[in-house]
């Protein structure tokens, strides 16, 4: 019965009973594999999925092939190519497991066809929505405005234990710094929890 997405739903917005009967048998449950890819670059993505377990990370890769870690989704969340689902063009952010996963798909397209019927699917779309813009500006002014250490204390509160499941080097790009220097930085702050 989908336990976990119909709570993540109801704690954005309420969804009503009629709502959650259109939209549970749009989804559809798949495992996705450590390493694979739910979307890859240049594909132009049809469809989206709710995370319930695994790690998934989101990002993109230069003219030099370096990778550059964008976001972790973890479970109880929506993944998928928001910018090309909504736009049509070809997407640009790969999304790949770090972990085994469990997902549900679901097409995007018959999702938000329920809108116009269910008003308050509507609603927690358009309030997620609103909170990833607005995490996405949190994001971008802490890499502007915090030191690398302040950054990856950060990184440990809103992400409680997934340094220890994910490679550091993941940490690392994501937190825009090498991985030596976040060896150095966790080894300052290990010391210094040491001396509190």
């Amino acid at each position: 019965m989908l336990p976990q997405l119909k709570t993540y739903l109801n704690s954005i917005y309420p969804i009503s009973g009629d709502a959650w009967q259109h939209i549970h048998p749009l989804f559809t449950p798949a495992v996705l594999k450590k390493g694979e890819n739910f979307i890859s670059e240049g594909q132009t993505a049809r469809t989206m999925a709710f995370l319930q377990s695994g790690v998934v990370r989101a990002f993109y890769r230069n003219l030099q092939g370096i990778e550059y870690n964008k976001h972790f989704f973890t479970p109880n969340c929506f993944i998928g190519g928001y910018s090309s689902l909504i736009t049509g063009r070809p997407n640009t952010i790969i999304q790949q497991a770090l972990t085994d996963c469990e997902i549900y798909t679901a097409s995007y397209t018959a999702f938000t066809a329920l809108y116009d019927q269910h008003p308050d699917l509507e609603r927690a779309a358009r309030r997620l929505a609103e909170y990833y813009f607005a995490d996405k500006e949190h994001r971008e002014i802490e890499l502007v405005l915090l030191d690398a250490g302040q950054r990856y204390k950060l990184f440990k509160k809103q992400h409680p234990g997934l340094d220890q499941l994910i490679p550091q080097y993941h940490i690392a790009s994501y937190l825009g710094v090498t991985p030596t220097q976040l060896s150095r930085i966790r080894k300052k702050l290990s010391a210094a929890n040491l001396c509190t």
